[in-house]
């Protein structure tokens, strides 16, 4: 089967599962490198996943070098007030510790970029981000940050990358803080996740509409980008139904001479998320059940992708979700920037 490049995704360490579903030997190597430096736990609901690139790491993985933090709620929905917290104080948290070697001071600059067309429910993260920070910034007269949502290359026909780099000379920021919609590779991280890193950002890259980037190597500053994935290529929800179907029918057969089974009085519903033998079901679908999920994933997309065709999807409750991160961000963004410059 022909090898596709998974370049449909913005998040750190879904590159790095791409890496883990390639050959041992491959794996072996990213291992021994010590290029990557990978670290995952959990906070309360919130899984952290940290991963330090160096130069050697950025060619193992095709990522740049410097620091990615993500946060991810799994179970989180629509109408979940407890995990929305428990990501903001993560946020929180994690957004101080990226910039911990950055002083700033109540006479520091600190320029918001919200990237992104507001036209577009999924892509207006950025912007949106930028109306609740000026509501708030009327209100709390806060200083150090200047507020800018530059639109998108076919709104303005210039590059979004000149408007930030003319704005940044002007003004000489301490910090550029760029908020963006992301793209994944997995359904189950939409909406789900906020992924931070001090590398700066290729603003549409996720979705092969990739622009010149904005970076500490472009714009002279510090340049740290905050992103929320909010859409992702049908041909990952294809596989990821697939996989669920898969999975659900392999542990009904694991599990149907089993008490859980036997006794129930209810409609009976597996757990899909434990170990699975995929083995069961190759009888009935044949050898490309047992395949991994990143291989039947690799399939549909040389299959449905061979049409002109190609379609993103998001939740149906995008307007919602906009609205929610929107907040969070704004929100800890001014929380934060009171702490450290009290500090001083």
């Amino acid at each position: 089967m022909q090898e596709t490049n998974w370049y449909r995704t913005d998040l750190i360490d879904e590159t790095e599962e791409v890496v883990q579903h390639q050959t041992k030997q491959q794996k072996e190597k990213l291992d021994e490198s010590e290029g990557v430096i990978f670290e995952e736990y959990t906070e309360k609901r919130v899984k952290v996943t940290k991963v330090l690139v160096n130069k050697e790491g950025s060619k193992e993985i095709g990522k740049k070098e410097g620091q990615y933090i993500t946060l991810t709620v799994p179970s989180l929905n629509i109408e979940d007030h407890e995990g929305m917290e428990q990501l903001e104080q993560s946020f929180l948290k994690y957004i101080d510790e990226i910039h911990q070697d950055i002083p700033l001071t109540k006479e520091s600059k600190v320029l918001v970029i919200g990237l992104g067309n507001r036209t577009i429910t999924p892509d207006a993260i950025g912007p949106l981000t930028i109306d609740a920070m000026q509501a708030r910034q009327l209100e709390n007269h806060v200083e150090q940050f200047i507020l800018y949502a530059p639109g998108v290359t076919g709104q303005t026909g210039f590059e979004t990358s000149e408007f930030v780099h003319a704005l940044t000379e002007k003004i000489r920021p301490d910090l550029v803080l760029a908020i963006d919609a992301l793209a994944t590779r997995g359904s189950s991280r939409l909406c789900k996740t906020i992924q931070i890193t001090n590398t700066g950002i290729h603003p549409g890259s996720g979705v092969g509409n990739q622009r010149a980037e904005i970076s500490k190597e472009v714009l002279g500053v510090p340049v740290t980008a905050i992103g929320v994935p909010t859409v992702v290529d049908a041909t990952v929800i294809i596989a990821d139904a697939v996989d669920k179907v898969f999975r659900s029918i392999a542990t009904k057969i694991q599990e149907k001479d089993r008490p859980s089974g036997k006794l129930s009085v209810t409609t009976w519903t597996s757990d899909t998320e434990g170990e699975v033998d995929l083995n069961l079901v190759r009888p009935i679908f044949g050898e490309w059940s047992t395949w991994s999920k990143a291989e039947r994933r690799q399939l549909f997309e040389e299959v449905l992708l061979s049409d002109s065709q190609r379609l993103i999807v998001t939740p149906k409750e995008v307007d919602l979700w906009m609205t929610k991160y929107s907040t969070l961000i704004s929100n800890c963004l001014f929380q934060w920037i009171e702490n450290r410059v009290n500090q001083f």
